[in-house]
């Protein structure tokens, strides 16, 4: 769940620290407060695109940190742990926007691309926000939350992965099938190109070993006069090393009767001798070796010209010359054997076809049944929602054409009725605005009650439903808060007393400045809050006597 959020120099917030506990917390103050700000801040901690614009006026940069507690999310820990960014149970996202609009982002202290963050936040929070149902609208939509109510992940992988293979086998076919104007000229070409390849070594050691050739054979000259020096230096002057060394040999070697403990620097230096005298032995072999020869000298360099120009006729350079031969031979093998590979592939295919079918019928099933379920409990809600006689119902139905899809072979739609008796109908021509907030709303309780995303989040989700509808809507949404981290950013006193814990927002304005704040609020302020909520910034008696009933209620619940 969200621990923790920091905020600084955002919109119109200059600092803010906000402590978050387990349960409902909702979030209530004055129009423009700066509710929907504090999620706004916590969307781009989460990946969500950002401006220059968000930039507190005057500031240099916008920084927002995000610490969840991840105890028990095995595919969150997972995730973290096959990107390298996993930190013994912790999780904090950091996203800083600097204002020229130009946005960094991080988890555990490392930088990450952007949409590392979203990734992430797909296993951690879930917002429902108050134009949900204008979502809802889109067929892509429907089929997402019955997905994600049956828990169709896997199942969706793995279509998704045939329909990629299908993709990739159909347009192999088509290459093969006349992918090219003149298949005939294409295999000349081919065959051309890789005579040219085939008579090269074109490993990594045998390119490695032709540099080393010609750096030895072009500097054949200056190795050998700088060889002579250096024996004249090491052995052959009277003032060689080896001449310096053997007297101190000698030398030590005399006085040793007098001073025993000279042994050691005697062995030292009669090692140093033994040394200086194998080096040049080996020094003395290398120069003999070392030959003048033009001719092979002459032929290395017509080989590296060759690699170049080819290296530069492949667009490549020449330590993938190896991998372009590779490349060439299969393609020329495709196509030398294009009827045995055609035959390949589409068995290649049917196969695949087949194992798709059988997954789609699979998702198919796990549709139909997270349909019924999905919607006897948004059917449920309605009626909680006193929607009496109202119905919902996904239609779970084959797609008129058979063709593949990522997503498997259904049409997926959300219907309702209204009123007892009447048929089923899409929902933009049958439920009016504020009936399809109310149904909006059903449809994420019902919906959110089986999602394993921790945190819930609801802005404003409630507009549009007010009376003793806003009532059940609040207890709905403390209910949730048995099993999840619930934050809710509302206007109603009837959802804000149902709360587990109060954040009340507002904005505290100065001669040059504006700034949001917010204050954890304790029972008793809690308590006004709701009143204010009923009745105004004048509290009277009455509207204190009725908050307090509320947030008693609740309590007791």
């Amino acid at each position: 769940m969200l621990n923790h959020l920091h905020i600084r120099d955002f919109a119109i917030v200059d600092e803010l620290e906000l402590d978050f506990a387990s349960g409902m917390t909702t979030l209530t103050g004055e129009t423009g407060a700066g509710k929907s700000i504090l999620l706004d801040a916590l969307g781009l901690a989460l990946g969500d695109r950002a401006s220059a614009e968000t930039v507190r006026p005057g500031a240099e940069r916008a920084e927002i940190i995000a610490a969840f507690d991840i105890d028990g999310l095995a595919d969150c820990e997972a995730w973290l742990t096959e990107q390298e960014l996993d930190d013994e149970g912790e999780c904090m996202l950091r996203r800083v926007i600097q204002a020229s609009g130009r946005s960094r982002a991080f988890i555990n202290g490392r930088p990450v691309p952007l949409q590392h963050l979203r990734e992430l936040g797909e296993f951690l929070v879930d917002i429902h926000g108050q134009h949900e149902h204008q979502s809802l609208m889109r067929r892509d939509v429907q089929r997402m939350i019955v997905d994600n109510h049956a828990g169709n992940g896997e199942l969706l992988t793995e279509t998704a992965r045939l329909h990629r293979s299908m993709q990739e086998c159909e347009q192999a076919m088509e290459a093969l099938r006349g992918g090219f104007e003149d298949q005939d000229a294409r295999r000349d070409l081919l065959a051309y190109q890789t005579r040219e390849l085939e008579g090269l070594d074109l490993s990594p050691e045998a390119l490695e070993s032709l540099d080393a050739e010609h750096r030895r054979l072009a500097h054949a000259g200056t190795l050998a006069e700088a060889g002579q020096r250096l024996l004249q230096a090491l052995y052959e002057d009277e003032t060689s090393a080896q001449s310096i060394i053997g007297q101190a040999v000698r030398e030590v070697e005399g006085l040793l009767d007098k001073d025993a403990g000279l042994s050691d620097i005697h062995e030292q230096l009669a090692g140093a001798q033994a040394q200086l005298e194998e080096a040049v032995d080996g020094l003395r072999r290398h120069l003999d070796n070392l030959e003048m020869d033009p001719a092979r000298l002459a032929e290395v360099e017509e080989r590296i010209s060759t690699l170049s120009d080819l290296a530069r006729k492949h667009n490549v350079r020449e330590q993938e010359l190896g991998d372009v031969y590779e490349a060439l031979r299969t393609e020329l093998d495709d196509l030398e054997h294009s009827g045995e590979r055609l035959a390949e592939l589409q068995q290649q295919h049917d196969q695949l076809r087949e194992r798709y079918q059988g997954i789609a019928e699979q998702l198919r099933a796990a549709r139909q049944a997270a349909a019924d379920t999905l919607s006897g409990a948004v059917t449920a809600q309605l009626g909680e929602l006193s929607m009496a006689g109202a119905a919902f119902h996904v239609d779970v139905t084959p797609r008129s054409s058979d063709a593949p899809t990522p997503h498997g072979l259904d049409d997926i739609a959300f219907q309702v009725r209204t009123n007892a008796g009447q048929p089923f109908g899409p929902l933009n021509r049958i439920a009016s605005g504020g009936e399809l907030s109310r149904l909006s709303l059903a449809i994420q309780v019902a919906a959110a009650g089986t999602t394993r995303i921790p945190t819930l989040i609801f802005d404003e989700a409630d507009s549009g439903i007010g009376g003793g509808v806003a009532e059940v809507v609040g207890r709905q949404l403390r209910a949730l808060g048995r099993y999840h981290q619930v934050l809710c950013v509302t206007h109603l006193p009837q959802v804000a007393s149902q709360a587990h814990h109060h954040l009340q927002v507002h904005k505290r304005t100065g001669e040059q400045t504006t700034a949001t704040t917010v204050t954890p609020l304790a029972r008793d302020e809690r308590i006004q809050e709701v009143a204010r909520m009923l009745g105004g910034m004048e509290l009277t008696q009455a509207t204190m006597e009725h908050a307090t009933e509320m947030v008693s209620n609740a309590e007791s619940a």
